[in-house]
């Protein structure tokens, strides 16, 4: 059975208002423009969590802190973390969207030459919980049919999603149909694209059998009848409206893969411009303007910041490394 790493919630219990946001603004070590690194394609999970942050920054600062999105799409998130690494090295000014992805590439050495320990990680701000769905008119409509089917031939249903092949949204198909029993899993079909985005299209517009992606950039469309979802890959329910979806292990399958959103910046930067953006997006992720905005874009509480995250992200690469193996994606 494989080991996997359960994501914890910390839930919040301070709610900060504005006279607080005032005096944090004007006491900042960082303001004006700054740039938020998306490693992939317009509208995917990356590309939401770099314009998620810059929406919550300017209400949070009051304006003090004007976040620009770059994207730079290529090498599963390789790109933008060589570019942080070489090019941004001291930069306080710039901060990279990351999430399980991130750390699933960096698990199975994706990333040439780099790893976990060349960037410092600042926090994760919620957690995109990983679904499966397919479009609204396929004749599977459930995960155990669905895995029924992959049992009689791995290779009879293709799977969208947004990561390269052999991250972490391939492993998410993998590992549940490991956990479900399924033989021959290197057969399973897998195509890769740019961002979540392109995925959802692919199989709404029937041209992929099965989504495996992320709630946030699934909602809208499950919402409007076009996906049907299968599950939720763990042990929780989504919030409201999406909490009638079943769960994997309610479906009698052991998996868990939900993908936390946050963040990383360069490694050279001074100890105390790491802690603002630390202190920052700590105070600003408790806000209620936060939390509705998860709830709107189909992100659940999942909060770790500093210290605490960079531990979380050291085990995590591990956890998905051993993960890699067994199931065969690494030697």
């Amino acid at each position: 059975m494989i080991n996997r790493k359960t994501f914890a919630t910390a839930a919040s219990a301070l709610l900060i208002g504005f006279g607080t946001v005032n005096a944090h603004a004007s006491d900042a070590a960082i303001a004006g423009k700054v740039d938020c690194i998306a490693p992939a394609g317009p509208g995917g999970g990356w590309d939401f969590t770099c314009r998620s942050l810059g929406r919550l920054l300017d209400s949070y600062t009051q304006g003090g802190v004007v976040v620009q999105t770059i994207n730079m799409p290529g090498a599963g998130g390789g790109v933008g973390f060589a570019h942080v690494i070489t090019k941004r090295a001291k930069d306080p000014k710039v901060i990279a969207a990351a999430s399980t992805a991130t750390t699933a590439r960096l698990a199975q050495n994706q990333f040439p030459g780099m790893n976990a320990d060349m960037v410092r990680w600042v926090g994760a701000i919620g957690t995109d919980p990983g679904i499966i769905a397919v479009n609204k008119d396929s004749s599977i409509d459930s995960l155990p049919a669905l895995i029924e089917r992959l049992k009689q031939d791995p290779a009879s249903v293709t799977f969208a999603g947004a990561s390269a092949i052999g991250g972490w949204d391939h492993l998410k198909i993998l590992m549940t149909a490991h956990a479900a029993g399924v033989k021959d899993i290197a057969k399973i079909k897998y195509l890769s694209y740019n961002n979540g985005g392109s995925a959802v299209t692919q199989v709404v517009g029937g041209h992929i059998d099965a989504l495996v992606g992320v709630a946030s950039s699934s909602k809208g469309f499950i919402e409007s009848g076009d996906l049907k979802p299968l599950a939720v890959l763990g042990r929780d329910h989504l919030s409201a409206p999406l909490d009638t979806i079943p769960t994997s292990h309610e479906l009698g399958i052991d998996v868990d893969a939900s993908n936390w959103r946050g963040f990383y910046m360069p490694k050279n930067v001074s100890d105390a411009e790491y802690q603002w953006w630390v202190d920052t997006l700590r105070s600003a992720s408790q806000t209620e303007s936060w939390k509705l905005a998860m709830q709107q874009n189909g992100l659940e509480p999942f909060n770790l910041f500093g210290d605490d995250f960079d531990q979380f992200v050291i085990k995590q690469v591990r956890s998905l490394n051993d993960i890699s193996k067994e199931i065969g994606i690494i030697k």
